[in-house]
């Protein structure tokens, strides 16, 4: 396992398992799947049978909306640039899985009404995160518009997306987290990270039973 650091929101973890048959499989959690699509394009992909990621922001946010900063630095910019489209055929095989846990909502406004027991924290491990989160735990009087729980989230899917107002694993936007050309996975209830997850109430990726369901695709 590769463990790079953490960029934002975004941790780059990268694993690898070789088959039988001498081929390849790389899983690539968040930014890990970039890495994971950075190695096909310097080494080749003689070696490689599969691209799998799990919660990887594919797209670069877009350019020009406001209050949308790139907090990948350009990264997914040369990524979309320099990288292969993605394909999936029975030599190479692209898997791309999103989580459904949350939606996000804009910053002003009431176009969504959830209460806050419906709503996970989003992975932003700061003192300032904490402090947000702890604010909206102590409102659960069920208000009439969006939590701030909800607008929290909403900003930090803006920052990847350019818009607030959908769904997503708690960082990483649904929409963002499928790219063309692969077979595009969606799983409710997903969270995006180990930290802060649990296996029963909010499973992430590689909890047991969310396991159980993709990974078949590394050994088919």
């Amino acid at each position: 396992m590769i463990d790079v650091l953490k960029m934002g929101a975004f941790i780059l973890t990268l694993d690898c398992l070789m088959l039988a048959d001498g081929k390849l499989s790389l899983i690539g959690h968040s930014a890990g799947g970039w890495l994971a699509r950075v190695y096909m394009e310097e080494f080749g992909t003689s070696d490689i049978s599969l691209l799998l990621t799990l919660g990887t922001p594919h797209l670069p946010p877009p350019k020009g909306v406001s209050g949308v900063i790139d907090q990948t630095r350009g990264l997914l910019n040369y990524v979309e640039k320099n990288c292969a489209p993605a394909v999936y055929t029975p030599e190479l095989r692209y898997v791309c899985i999103a989580g459904r846990y949350i939606q996000g909502a804009p910053l002003t406004g009431n176009s969504l009404a959830t209460t806050t027991d419906e709503l996970v924290a989003v992975d932003a491990p700061s003192e300032v995160a904490e402090a947000v989160m702890a604010s909206a735990d102590d409102n659960k009087t069920a208000p009439t518009g969006p939590t701030f729980r909800a607008r929290f989230v909403g900003q930090g899917y803006k920052q990847v997306c350019g818009s607030a107002e959908v769904w997503g694993d708690g960082v990483v936007p649904e929409v963002s987290a499928h790219l063309e050309g692969a077979l595009n996975i969606s799983f409710d209830g997903v969270y995006h990270s180990p930290v802060g997850s649990d296996d029963e109430e909010r499973p992430w990726y590689g909890s047991p039973a969310i396991l159980e369901q993709w990974v078949h695709h590394l050994l088919s």
